[in-house]
């Protein structure tokens, strides 16, 4: 089992930044692909950003990649989604999930979820 506890969310205006962090305990955390996903109320949960067990792999969702950032610190098992020059359309409730074995980014593969946080951005 893997437990995962976010923080960070909040309220932030538009071209504002936020970094979430995501707290991981259970077990050998560098054995786990981690990922960020969100999701807004009617819609279903869509894919953020992905890195890999030992960081050198990222992915992120097309329309994100260039405004937010994914690393890691194996040391603190702790991932991290930083997030810059935010938009109204950012506005979720932001995921962070686990998953052994192979890296993808398939929401439906990812085996541990934390409870959430939510990110309000003001236009």
């Amino acid at each position: 089992q893997v437990q995962l506890v976010e923080s960070g969310g909040g309220l932030v205006q538009a071209g504002g930044s936020l970094r979430l962090s995501c707290a991981a305990s259970g077990r050998t955390f560098s054995d786990y692909t981690m990922g960020w996903f969100r999701q807004t109320p009617g819609k279903e949960r869509e894919f953020v950003a992905a890195i890999s067990g030992i960081g050198g792999t990222t992915s992120y969702a097309g329309s994100l990649k260039g405004r937010f950032t994914i690393s890691r610190d194996n040391a603190k098992n702790t991932v991290y989604l930083q997030m810059n020059s935010l938009k109204s359309e950012d506005t979720a409730v932001y995921y962070c999930a686990a998953k052994g074995k192979y890296y993808n980014t398939y929401v439906s593969s990812y085996e541990y979820w934390g409870q959430g946080t939510q990110v309000t951005v003001s236009s």
